[in-house]
């Protein structure tokens, strides 16, 4: 009934660092067959079962080679991880600075998290689909979203314009692959401790923590990891979006 991880290889992409690193450790740790960790950089782990795979989302050469290397290595690519993303804040119009949001900045943030995701998803589909179906499907495509889609706060209108798009794209593209029988699910996480966080100063960081209702803290990426590994183990969950976030709803 459920898939098994010692047979399936993911491709995991942003898989150096944050979220994606810990979805690369996890799924490790649980004994998947073979993984790939696509980004701009390399990262210091290393495992028998890994493979570093550098490149950029947005450009389809990238991606379709990279996707090509870890069918190779691995036999096969049964899920797809978008974690690549970035940030960006400011607001639309700041009246005090008398400064307007910065055209290029905005197109930026949606050519990775929301190009970038789709193109990840669009060029992996034809790799996904050759493997056996098991559980009535073959694979699946996990995307990754935010709680700024739905609980935006101010200065986040390019952040969150560019996850509300890919909340937008879940259900279509697990309907379009219903009949190859590839899901698509979306994890849409709070306030995790990743390397944009640890930017911040310290007092930033326990305030925001205390802000989560329970656990009061800031997410661990292995947390993460472990629902995509749920995602990947259980057919059934499909073309949905779902909150890790600890209860939190974000103020403005």
């Amino acid at each position: 009934m459920f898939v098994q991880l010692k047979n399936t290889v993911a491709f995991v992409s942003g898989g150096a660092s944050g979220l994606g690193l810990g979805t690369v450790k996890r799924l490790l740790d649980q004994g998947i067959k073979g993984i790939a960790a696509f980004d701009l950089r390399k990262s210091d782990l290393n495992h028998a079962k890994l493979i570093h795979l550098e490149g950029d989302v947005t450009q389809e050469k990238d991606v379709a080679k990279a996707l090509d290397e870890c069918e190779k290595k691995f036999g096969s690519i049964g899920a797809v991880v978008n974690c690549a993303g970035i940030g960006y804040a400011a607001r639309i119009y700041d009246a005090k600075k008398n400064r307007i949001h910065p055209f290029e900045e905005f197109k930026k943030v949606i050519e990775v998290n929301t190009i970038g995701t789709f193109n990840v998803a669009r060029l992996a589909a034809q790799f996904v689909i050759k493997n056996e179906m098991v559980s009535g499907q073959r694979g699946v495509i996990i995307m990754t979203s935010s709680v700024a889609a739905q609980d935006a706060q101010i200065g986040q209108v390019a952040y969150a314009a560019s996850k509300g798009a890919v909340n937008g794209m879940t259900l279509a593209i697990a309907r379009d692959l219903s009949n190859c029988g590839v899901r698509c699910v979306t994890i849409a996480p709070g306030l995790f401790d990743t390397p944009l966080l640890q930017a911040l100063p310290d007092k930033v960081r326990v305030h925001l923590a205390a802000t989560v209702p329970c656990p009061a803290r800031l997410g661990d990426p292995l947390e993460y990891g472990h629902l995509v590994q749920t995602i990947i183990e259980n057919p059934m969950l499909n073309g949905e979006v779902i909150r890790l976030d600890g209860a939190l709803r974000m103020q403005p």
